[in-house]
């Protein structure tokens, strides 16, 4: 066994010690709770037995806490999304929100101030300015969109 996971199993009967001690129960109490023997509660806390899951579930029932908040499970990594930002031309920069191939698509996208170019394609574009001023020409008609403010649909 190597000592990372010798560590974390020798940690866990101190926790149970603290965690019934915190609740202000006894051994007795717990174990009627838990359907545990008295001696395995006790060999449990003080290290002589070795936690399993048939042991820890009934405990992390009685004292309605996750099972790896009595086995202290190390870190999953980091939570963060990085985003990969892609930059085009004229100073734009697009960053995708989300990863989905033939789903709706989600990007976050810094514009730069540029002559107005048409662009057209298939599907529909949804637009909300978190910043700054967007001007949109849909057809012939003008819109200027600041912060907070949504793209109008089609039917306007």
């Amino acid at each position: 066994m190597d000592t990372e996971l010798e560590a974390l199993l020798d940690a866990i009967g101190p926790r149970l010690r603290a965690l019934r001690h915190d609740r202000g129960l006894t051994l007795k109490e717990l174990a009627a709770t838990t359907g545990l023997s008295l001696s395995t509660l006790s060999r449990l806390e003080s290290g002589k037995r070795s936690p399993t899951l048939d042991l820890l579930i009934p405990l992390a029932r009685a004292h309605r806490i996750a099972l790896d908040q009595l086995v202290a499970a190390p870190a999953t990594g980091d939570p963060r999304v990085h985003l990969t930002p892609l930059h085009k031309g004229h100073g734009s920069v697009l960053v995708p929100l989300t990863q989905y191939p033939g789903r709706v698509q989600v990007f976050k996208q810094v514009l730069q101030p540029r002559e107005p170019k048409l662009v057209t394609h298939h599907g529909y574009e949804w637009l909300y300015v978190l910043a700054g001023e967007l001007r949109l020409l849909l057809g012939e008609r003008e819109f200027t969109l600041r912060p907070g403010e949504v793209s109008p649909s089609e039917e306007q």
